[in-house]
């Protein structure tokens, strides 16, 4: 298993595709597409905020509206990426 950046550092580009995952959300299991870096972000953030990652998942379910659910997820984790950047910034 390789390292990852942290949130909001640049990393090079892999030829790693998509890893599909299943996860419980709202008492149903699903699966669930997302590339390596997206999964630890989400593992880093659920961490952070002592959470589960379905439990995260499930709060991003639903907030999603008609995005499908790996869409909803990378987004989750880019804002909170921004978030953070703009934090530091000011800070």
């Amino acid at each position: 298993m390789r390292a990852s950046a942290p949130i909001g550092e640049t990393t090079a580009m892999t030829a790693e595709g998509p890893v599909k995952r299943s996860v419980t959300v709202a008492g149903h299991r699903t699966s669930l597409s997302l590339e390596p870096e997206f999964w630890d972000a989400l593992k880093r953030i659920a961490q952070r905020e002592g959470r589960t990652v379905s439990g995260l998942i499930g709060e991003i379910d639903a907030a999603r509206g008609q995005r499908n659910l790996s869409s909803a997820v990378r987004v989750f984790v880019l804002e909170r990426a921004l978030t953070a950047e703009n934090r530091s910034r000011v800070a």
